[in-house]
């Protein structure tokens, strides 16, 4: 009976064991396979003993990235490193204030507004992108810009169209984010209100002062998010400010399948070699995402641990 209960823990312990590595092999596989094609040099594409360690160590891919999908324009990146931040900001600050009254302000429909703020995070974003195209494509504010103006206003292909979806809460997954300060401040004491009206605070001190302070936990997992969506959108970039320098949108449309020829043609003709073959569109394409991912791997690396304390506590206070 002892040999077959070890029998049966060793069998279970090889199974789990197995199906972890499995599953870590599944998820590390694309970067196992990444990193190897980004560093190879372009002429060593392809050969056999290039699959997992380059054979020929070789940077002219990024160089590529940089001369062709940046412009040669460094400050791209810039631009879309600021343009995630400020809407970082800007969402968590409006999504702070939407939750905290949705949780704590006892006001008439305030069920019927959360429920809209669910049915938001729920409905396909697409299928709300029409309306939102044509009220920026006509855009007025009970007609006041008609009567002043004598027409209405064009915001399509501008960065201010992005800067209002966040405002308004119409951003990417900014809905959520709601979501997640609600609760928050739904578990907070009411103490801490009480204490703050008997020393004479207002409703507005008391959150400024008080309230959102607390929520440093919520603000920091929120404001990653927010930060690494935003500089990872390419819906909203690209349907409403398509010209705009946003890194993730440039991407996109320089790796689209019917570029290959020119892709592999222009890499020809900038690193003198006589062939290139398919595998070079794909290395180039890797070395961009390698590019983009960069930032977001720096900060990940500046804040993790800021972020499991934060967690933590949040953990504890719940």
């Amino acid at each position: 009976m002892t040999i077959s209960k070890k029998a049966m823990k060793l069998i279970s312990t090889v199974f789990f064991g197995t199906l972890v590595i499995s599953i870590c092999f599944a998820i590390l596989y694309p970067v196992l396979t990444l990193l190897p094609m980004a560093f190879t040099d372009l002429r060593e594409l392809g050969r056999p003993n290039s699959i997992w360690l380059p054979s020929v160590f070789g940077v002219n891919s990024f160089e590529f990235v940089f001369r062709s999908v940046m412009r040669g324009d460094a400050t791209i990146m810039l631009k879309s490193l600021a343009y995630a931040a400020s809407i970082c900001f800007i969402q968590v600050f409006m999504s702070a204030m939407a939750g905290y009254a949705l949780a704590r302000v006892n006001f008439t429909g305030r069920n019927l507004i959360f429920f809209l703020v669910i049915f938001t995070f729920l409905v396909p974003r697409q299928s709300l992108l029409i309306t939102q195209y044509l009220n920026f494509k006509h855009f007025d504010v009970f007609g006041l810009f008609h009567l002043i103006l004598g027409h209405d206003i064009d915001l399509i292909n501008k960065p201010v169209t992005l800067y209002l979806l966040a405002i308004f809460g119409f951003s990417v997954n900014q809905s959520l984010f709601v979501f997640i300060f609600r609760q928050f401040f739904l578990g907070m004491p009411k103490e801490l209100e009480e204490a703050s009206l008997i020393d004479g605070a207002g409703f507005y001190r008391t959150y400024f002062k008080i309230m959102f302070p607390n929520a440093l936990p919520t603000i920091l997992t929120v404001g990653i998010l927010s930060f690494v969506w935003a500089y990872g959108d390419i819906y909203y970039t690209n349907y409403f400010n398509t010209d705009g320098p946003y890194f993730g949108v440039i991407i996109d449309k320089t790796f689209k399948d019917a570029n290959n020829w020119y892709i592999n043609n222009q890499a020809r003709q900038w690193f003198d070699t006589a062939t290139t073959n398919n595998l070079a569109f794909e290395a180039l394409k890797q070395s961009s995402i390698l590019t983009f991912l960069v930032p977001l791997l720096i900060i990940y690396f500046f804040v993790q641990r800021k972020i499991i304390e934060n967690l933590d506590r949040a953990g504890i206070v719940g």
